[in-house]
């Protein structure tokens, strides 16, 4: 008999889209956004972050953000995405589940996000634990057409490649 070690490899594709409401706080991957608008949300509103949770709850098989922190509970009034994350990883790492890389796009009519990218992507990187150059991040306006393009809402849709060690006896 040989004795082998292989890898199970998911992918996951998670999305968030909220309104945006003058006055309020824009915060994208953990990095708070100069903006004259923010997300309507009953956290923060991180739809950067809320789309790469989906994407890892996704590729794991464990539901999705709204189940695992409903909007109804008033524990998640108001908190910081990133600590949500914290939890989500902490739950995969605990099936074993290994992050290999994460690809993310934020969409924003408004505020251009170029000069942010590098610093979400170091956020939510270092928030993971995951090398800085396995996480991406692109920006897209809505070419001024739906709610996007308007400037009434913000989205992101993030995809992950994650792997786990799996033993096999040949």
């Amino acid at each position: 008999m040989i004795s082998g070690l292989e890898y199970e490899y998911r992918s996951g594709l998670g999305s968030d889209l909220h309104r945006l409401k003058e006055g309020n706080r824009l915060v994208l991957g953990g990095v708070e956004i100069d903006h004259y608008a923010g997300a309507v949300a009953h956290s923060d509103g991180d739809v950067a972050i809320h789309a790469v949770i989906d994407s890892l709850l996704g590729a794991t098989g464990l539901g999705d953000i709204g189940e695992l922190f409903p909007d109804s509970d008033p524990a998640f009034k108001g908190i910081d995405s990133g600590e949500l994350l914290k939890i989500v990883n902490d739950l995969i790492a605990s099936k074993r589940w290994e992050i290999v890389n994460i690809d993310l796009i934020i969409h924003a009519q408004m505020p251009k996000l170029a000069p942010y990218k590098g610093q979400i992507r170091r956020s939510i990187s270092s928030i993971l634990g995951m090398d800085f150059l396995a996480m991406n991040v692109k920006a897209k306006t809505g070419e001024g057409i739906g709610v996007v393009g308007r400037e009434e809402a913000i989205e992101a849709f993030a995809i992950v490649m994650l792997r786990r060690r799996l033993k096999r006896t040949l």
